[in-house]
C-alpha cells in the first residue's frame, strides 16, 4: 500500500524546492512521484509538424522521489508521517501519525 497517492497534498521537504506545496499529479513508479509546481525543468523541444507542435524551450514538471517528500496535516498546517491502521473488516486505513486522524484524499 502506498503511503502517498495521486491527489495528496505534500510538502517537500528536502533538495532545491523545500518548503514548497503541491498535490500529487502522477505515481511514475513505485519511488517516484509528480508533484505540480515543483522540481521544473527547463526542456529544449525539436518542433514535430506531423503531431503539431512548435519547437522551444518548456518548462516540464520532472519526477522526485517519495522520500523527499512528507504529506501535508491541514489541521496542524505541518508536514506529517503516515502510518497505516487496520480496521475491524480487515480494510488498510491511512492515518496521521501525530493525531491519528483519518487521511481524506
Amino acid at each position: 500500500m502506498n503511503k502517498i497517492r495521486k491527489g495528496d497534498q505534500v510538502i517537500v521537504t528536502t533538495g532545491r524546492d523545500k518548503g514548497k506545496r503541491g498535490t500529487v499529479v502522477q505515481r511514475v513508479d513505485d519511488e517516484r512521484i509528480v508533484v505540480e509546481g515543483v522540481n521544473v525543468a527547463k526542456k529544449h523541444v525539436k518542433p514535430n509538424p506531423m503531431k503539431g507542435t512548435t519547437g522551444g524551450v518548456v518548462d516540464k514538471t520532472m519526477p522526485i522521489h517519495q522520500s523527499n517528500v512528507a504529506i501535508y496535516n491541514a489541521a496542524t498546517g505541518k508536514a506529517d508521517r503516515v502510518g497505516i491502521k487496520l480496521q475491524d473488516d480487515g480494510k488498510k486505513l491511512r492515518v496521521f501519525k501525530s493525531s491519528g486522524a483519518e487521511i481524506k484524499a
